[in-house]
């Protein structure tokens, strides 16, 4: 909220609202509001807490905690009357003691200008050195493939700098995997005050962990406020794009709804598609032949009925696991095939709905909303790198791959025990047999509890064929069946989709990254494929903790340099160096040989058919940030 906004606000309703803030917050904003450093010493510290959902209270005692409250209390009151004489802002050094008091432990100096930027402190935005020539901006245009989280935000992002652009969506709507992917329980598994654009954060969620229908309206949102509908031509497909190095514009093929083909010319490219919008269909022996409804859970059909269906769900994923316990009581007979099982973390807030009082403090209260997402950030995001981090002298590397690793193994495990201690006979099919993170980590929403209903089973057995009207296993089960639905997930690796990217006169990209080894430098640029940029490319897909709306922000800064730049020097193409690209991917292989995902045995989406990490960073996200806050022009060939 904005300072000079003062609301009439009584002590009697602030003292009833308070109740709900949560401890550790409140004392940050009481500091920043204030200046008073006395909140940030003893007996004033909060406990380090690390779950993932920690003690709203900071483990202080009821007495210091009404203290706390009765301040903050006094503070917001004067503050609502216009008599509070409001701190200055802190400074670097208090900012980063304040930050390590509100979780509990030190705090990095390297995240601090990071951090700033997510809690809307400081600028994401880079700068323009001077303001380029109207000549310059007229004749230049970006052309942005997608209107998903990523391409949206590179709009807004263009919008706001007064850079022509247009973007194409084949879809009627922008949100991308939140428009497509309408399966009942759909949701986000990082929590959605930190799951936002940091630009443009939300207040009123309804839930911790958003529906994907609420996702999805925050984004329709976020493109009416900042003004781009217009700019986003709806239900067009890119077919085809080619480079021409002779004008230095690439030729983009469109197709429309009703099929006709026509094309657009840009002097840069950016390839919004992101990784996880193609469905990815088993090969299962008579699956054409199924007589039922059968289809992939980002196909769902509109106004489908379940009710009294017995229904087969292939796949246990995060897809299944939000969909099952959400058609369970609806079902007559939930049957669920199982390829492997999912380590899953349990949490009190999955379905938990943010209280008013909350929404009240995210909206009115000076700064709580941006150290409430600094809470997130610290815990959702590099604090587990090193859980993934292989210890060469860790005895038991087939269980785990250090002793934090180990702990974490035992805590989830406790866990899976306890949930399914009246079921003893599905521990061997619930409980993996691979470290902790080796695949997506699932957030526990109820599937334990699923699994125990009388109306579900978890098969185990592979499935030999599809029938019109069942599925066999390979030890000659027959499972009966009215729906196939199949949490069988994406095709990652097929990064350009349908998209024939080519340079006129030289190569193809998609014969360069071939059907399952895509490569770029920091996941973004190609050599030999000029003026051309990738949003959620190869690499940067996030496997210990963080938003990817994150890495999305990060990226469409570094592009918008080099857009800037184009336009301030009169540039017409930038290419990436081989000898850079090439470097920076030998890095991410070297570092992903001692992270979890290379764990041998470990068959993910994340690896291609040799065994190369292709999706997963292997960054911390401060890394990430770092590597591209300010390009590096060197390793670029500029032509003028």
């Amino acid at each position: 909220m904005k300072l000079s906004e003062r609301l009439r606000v009584s002590r009697e309703e602030l003292v009833v609202l308070l109740k709900a803030a949560d401890i550790p917050v409140l004392l940050m904003v009481l500091v920043h509001l204030t200046g008073d450093k006395r909140w940030i010493e003893a007996p004033y510290l909060p406990a380090r807490d690390l779950a993932f959902f920690p003690d709203e209270s900071g483990g202080l005692s009821d007495s210091i905690q009404d203290e706390i409250r009765s301040a903050a209390c006094e503070a917001l009151v004067a503050y609502y009357d216009g008599t509070l004489d409001v701190s200055p802002e802190p400074s670097e050094q208090l900012f980063a003691r304040m930050m390590s008091v509100c979780v509990g432990e030190p705090f990095p100096p390297e995240y601090l200008t990071m951090v700033l930027e997510e809690m809307g402190l400081r600028d994401r935005d880079p700068p323009w050195s001077h303001q380029p020539s109207s000549a310059a901006v007229e004749g230049f245009k970006v052309l942005v493939i997608g209107a998903g989280m990523s391409g949206l935000c590179a709009a807004i992002k263009l919008q706001k700098a007064n850079i022509p652009f247009t973007v194409v969506e084949k879809n009627p709507r922008v949100g991308g995997t939140w428009y497509e992917n309408r399966y009942p329980g759909v949701g986000c598994d990082v929590p959605n005050h930190f799951y936002s654009y940091s630009f443009r954060p939300n207040m009123d969620w309804t839930e911790y962990f958003s529906s994907g229908e609420e996702i999805e309206e925050y984004f329709q949102t976020c493109s009416r406020e900042s003004d781009v509908l217009d700019r986003i031509q709806f239900n067009t497909e890119a077919i085809k794009a080619e480079f021409d190095r002779d004008t230095s514009l690439w030729r983009v093929t469109l197709r429309v709804e009703n099929g006709d083909i026509f094309t657009e010319s840009a002097n840069i490219v950016v390839f919004a598609g992101g990784q996880l919008n193609l469905p990815k269909y088993p090969d299962i022996e008579g699956l054409r032949s199924f007589a039922g409804l059968c289809f992939h859970t980002a196909r769902w059909p509109e106004n489908l009925s379940l009710r009294g269906k017995r229904v087969v769900v292939v796949g246990t994923g995060a897809s299944a696991m939000q969909l099952a316990p959400t058609v369970a009581n609806e079902v007559d007979r939930l049957t669920i095939f199982q390829r492997s099982a999912q380590w899953t973390i349990p949490t009190r807030d999955y379905h938990r709905t943010v209280s008013e009082e909350k929404k009240w403090f995210l909206n009115h209260v000076p700064f709580y909303a941006g150290w409430y997402r600094f809470s997130l950030i610290w815990r959702y995001s590099d604090r587990l790198l090193a859980s993934v981090r292989r210890d060469p002298a860790w005895p038991h590397p087939q269980r785990s791959l250090n002793a934090r690793n180990d702990r974490h193994r035992q805590v989830l495990t406790e866990y899976i025990k306890e949930e399914l201690s009246e079921r003893p006979d599905l521990l061997d099919k619930a409980l993996p047999n691979y470290p902790p993170y080796g695949k997506r980590i699932l957030v526990d929403n109820g599937w334990f509890k699923t699994l125990k209903r009388d109306n579900v089973e978890i098969i185990t057995d592979p499935i030999l064929r599809i029938t019109s009207d069942s599925v066999v296993t390979t030890m000659g089960a027959d499972y009966p069946a009215d729906v196939i639905v199949l949490a069988t997930g994406f095709q990652a690796s097929q990064a350009l989709g349908s998209v024939e990217i080519s340079v006129k006169g030289g190569g193809s990209l998609n014969d360069v990254w071939g059907d399952d080894n895509p490569k770029a430098y920091l996941g973004m640029t190609v050599p030999g494929f000029p003026n051309l940029f990738f949003l959620y490319g190869p690499n940067t897909n996030l496997g210990h903790g963080g938003s990817i709306i994150f890495v999305a922000e990060c990226q469409v800064r570094y592009v918008l340099a080099f857009v800037k730049r184009m336009l301030e020097e009169e540039i017409k193409g930038i290419e990436c160096r081989q000898d850079a690209h090439d470097e920076y991917n030998e890095r991410v292989d070297e570092e992903h040989s001692n992270l979890i995902w290379a764990h041998p045995g470990m068959n993910s989406w994340y690896r291609n058919k040799a065994g190369r990490i292709f999706s997963i960073m292997p960054w911390r996200l401060v890394d990430y940030w770092q590597f591209t806050r300010e390009p590096n022009f060197d390793d670029f060939k500029i032509e003028k």
